[in-house]
């Protein structure tokens, strides 16, 4: 069984890595930064000092880390991945960055003699813990063979799309419906609230039909919950749709209710919310109406 590092243990990072450990794999962390949260300690997370020593210790790393300048810095400063790769070594980078780095990114790796893919994931906070996520792999046909049984620790919608950047790509594909879904579910509830009905029994009416989704499901039950702790923070998703305008623009192509949710994203963000969860878009939408869509402890 190969020897994993794992660099990113945060709200995703730490479950997935517990699975791993749980499945049997020796898991190494880097103490450069924080110490491993105490029940990985209980299951057995070995620690390193330097990221360059965590990379020494294991055959296959991984990281998942929030942006794209983070993944740059762990991969490639002083004591860094990098410097501590021998060739045959794999690299995996789960987070969620530019599809173009990521090409760079991977040609440094491979210029060492080591296997690069780009695996970001889909599921939130809720898909990592159930070791259900979809992950959208970018690489060889050969590294992802590989990589797959370590995947299958984590998730369940396994997928080779393409060459490195690809699964980068895919993922920013996701985003962008995540965020439209979101902000469609948060305009129906603040409309049918707004109108008198029960935006409980509105979305289980909902659920039922056409409209039925996994966002209208577990994000629009955070809306009339009111239960905004992350999750999945507003701020990386900004960050994720930035990515998407961001490649539009070099494409030359429109994403215009993009352009309209990162807007209500950002509203979110001034007033002080960009550590909630995603679903708190909805705030931006009745701070415009005036209107809650329910109110805490009181959510019918």
């Amino acid at each position: 069984m190969e020897k994993i590092g794992f660099i990113g243990l945060g709200i995703m990072g730490a479950p997935m890595a517990g699975h791993l450990l749980d499945a049997g794999y020796e898991v190494t962390t880097s103490t450069h930064r924080r110490q491993p949260q105490d029940w990985l300690v209980e299951k057995g997370i070995r620690t390193a000092p330097t990221m360059r020593a965590v990379a020494e210790a294991s055959d296959i790393v991984i990281t998942m880390v929030p942006d794209t300048p983070q993944v740059e810095e762990v991969l490639f400063s002083t004591d860094g991945v990098a410097a501590g790769l021998s060739p045959g070594k794999l690299v995996i980078d789960m987070s969620s960055i530019s599809p173009i780095a990521t090409k760079e990114f991977a040609a440094r790796i491979g210029e060492l003699g080591c296997a690069y893919l780009d695996a970001p994931v889909s599921g939130g906070e809720v898909g990592a813990k159930a070791a259900s996520l979809t992950i959208m792999v970018g690489g060889s046909e050969e590294a992802f063979a590989r990589a797959r049984p370590v995947f299958e620790k984590m998730g369940k919608n396994i997928t080779l799309v393409g060459e490195n950047g690809v699964g980068q790509t895919t993922k920013v594909a996701n985003q962008i419906v995540v965020a439209l879904t979101i902000e469609a579910v948060a305009e129906a509830l603040v409309f049918a609230s707004k109108a008198g009905a029960d935006p409980a029994k509105v979305r289980q009416a909902l659920m039922g039909g056409l409209a039925s989704s996994r966002i209208l499901e577990v994000h629009g039950e955070r809306m009339i919950k009111r239960t905004f702790q992350p999750g999945f923070r507003i701020e990386l998703h900004q960050k994720d749709l930035n990515l998407a305008l961001q490649g539009a623009k070099a494409l030359g192509l429109s994403l215009p209710n993009t352009a309209t949710t990162q807007e209500l994203f950002n509203a979110c963000a001034a007033h002080g919310g960009k550590g909630e969860d995603h679903s708190a878009l909805v705030r931006a939408l009745e701070i415009m109406a005036n209107h809650q869509v329910a109110t805490a402890g009181n959510p019918s």
